[in-house]
């Protein structure tokens, strides 16, 4: 291995940087509409990004040219500032983690040999390599002593969901793409399964890429949200902004920017409370609720309670509070017209 790849390669064990400059993807030369059409926009290191929009409308084209299983027809993509060009597919394919629906797990592997797969195309001991399967099954909430000699078809939805997640992250990649891995799942093992994924990227820090076509979703996990359509990206913002200040009609009909109960629904508290000042006592029965939860169940319990106000804590803390005219400043929404 070249001094060049070996450097790109530990690159890629920490959390990545990519960047497309005009990118797009043309699967025909007939004059037909590209599935990515001149897409530039830059995810930073650690960031959860979420592709969002209706079918066909190019994200998982767009997510795949990350990990080269597309080759872009023009424009660049880069990880921390390298063209994609410059590093052989299968090596790239190797240092990012990759999730599809209903897990992609071999089905005459067991779940142990699934999740060592990659481990495995890197050369680990057998020693390191069985300690890292123990500790990412423990990790996703799999025993180990339970899980590790039991093959897919023995498992659940969700179980399966839970091996292709650990599989997607044993070699610690600074990447994980991952294509609707939840689309198949029924709404309980979902919900539970969005909350872990959460949380396991607070605690492994790798930058994500996730493609799904509900807003919900979206909102819950992403750090930022590219909306797309026709292969284009139509606004490239934070969830708040995106809910709140949608681009142009279309996002503003994707996101519900007209039912108000469901952008509640979508707006974290932590978004539309108001700080609590230090030295603010906290009445001792007044409301409380805890972070992180979103605005419209905390709106129940303030119209429920009779209360001016909602005490907002934070591992325990109060940190602030929300009453009726925080909820109402973040439900009406500003939707750009015109260039407006």
């Amino acid at each position: 291995m070249t001094a060049q790849r070996e450097a790109f390669s530990t690159a890629l064990q920490s959390a990545t940087r990519i960047e497309f400059d005009h990118v797009s993807k043309q699967f025909d030369g007939n004059g037909a509409r590209p599935a990515v059409d001149d897409v530039t926009l830059t995810i930073e290191p650690g960031e959860f990004v979420v592709l969002i929009g209706p079918s066909g409308c190019g994200k998982t084209t767009l997510l795949k040219l990350i990990n080269r299983l597309y080759d872009a027809t023009s424009g660049i993509i880069s990880i921390d500032g390298a063209p994609l060009q410059e590093i052989a597919a299968p090596e790239l394919r190797r240092h990012m983690g990759y999730v599809i629906q209903q897990g992609g797990l071999f089905p005459h592997y067991t779940v142990a040999e699934n999740v060592a797969i990659v481990p495995g195309l890197l050369g680990w001991d057998k020693a390191r390599t069985a300690a890292r399967v123990d500790e990412l099954l423990r990790l996703v909430g799999l025993p180990p002593e339970e899980y590790r000699e039991r093959y897919p078809s023995q498992l659940s939805g969700g179980q399966q969901q839970r091996v292709g997640i650990a599989r997607a992250v044993a070699a610690a990649p600074g990447t994980l793409l991952m294509d609707e891995p939840f689309g198949a799942l029924d709404a309980i093992t979902r919900s539970r399964l969005q909350e872990e994924v959460r949380d396991l990227h607070q605690q492994l820090g790798q930058t994500v890429v996730f493609v799904t076509h509900d807003i919900d979703e979206a909102a819950l996990l992403a750090d930022r949200i590219a909306v797309m359509r026709e292969g284009r990206v139509l606004q490239y913002d934070t969830p708040l902004n995106v809910i709140l200040r949608p681009a142009d009609a279309f996002v503003a009909e994707l996101v519900g920017a007209d039912d108000i109960l469901r952008r509640l629904s979508l707006v974290s508290v932590a978004a539309a409370m108001v700080e609590l000042d230090a030295a603010e006592p906290v009445g001792p029965d007044e409301p409380v609720i805890d972070l992180p939860m979103r605005v419209r169940p905390a709106l129940n319990l303030l119209l429920e309670s009779g209360a001016p106000r909602v005490i907002v804590r934070e591992g325990g803390v109060p940190v602030g509070y929300l009453d009726l005219p925080a909820v109402q400043a973040v439900s009406v929404p500003h939707v750009a017209r015109d260039g407006a």
